[in-house]
């Protein structure tokens, strides 16, 4: 049997992919990958592995199963591939803008909560001196004043 020709358990391809029995199922019923079967257990194909490679890649860089669903079917529609690279090329220019844009919020946000953390220190220490100058003992007198 050629290397083309494996084919694999539920259990040794998520083995050899690092994941769950239940992620191979979850992709399996989302239609993204489709394991043929031997009496009552699942194989996997070289193809099925392939595709769970792209499908775990794509998730890694925050794609939704959407979008990793069309880029799955380009592949199979076009054996030159140009409309699944043009379709890749697309996705992750929106992908980068989408992740500048975060961070960008999140730059501003980190700026904020240093603020309000500077402010709240600093208004902590002020209530701390208030109080010491408070409690400090005050000098003794005489039952006379003068």
């Amino acid at each position: 049997m050629t290397n083309l020709d494996q084919l694999y358990t539920v259990t040794q391809l998520g083995a050899e992919l690092g994941i769950t029995v239940r992620t191979l199922h979850f992709y399996e019923t989302q239609g993204l990958i489709t394991p043929r079967r031997a009496g009552n257990t699942r194989v996997y194909s070289q193809r099925d592995r392939a595709r769970m490679i792209l499908i775990l890649r794509g998730k890694s860089l925050g794609f939704s199963i959407k979008e990793i669903r069309e880029y799955l079917e380009l592949y199979d529609m076009d054996p030159t591939h140009a409309q699944q690279t043009k379709a890749l090329i697309k996705s992750v220019h929106e992908r980068i803008q989408k992740l500048a844009e975060q961070q960008l919020a999140l730059t501003q946000t980190l700026l904020e909560l240093n603020e309000i953390e500077q402010l709240a220190m600093a208004a902590l220490r002020n209530m701390e001196t208030a109080a010491l100058a408070n409690s400090e003992p005050k000098p003794a007198t005489t039952g006379r004043q003068l």
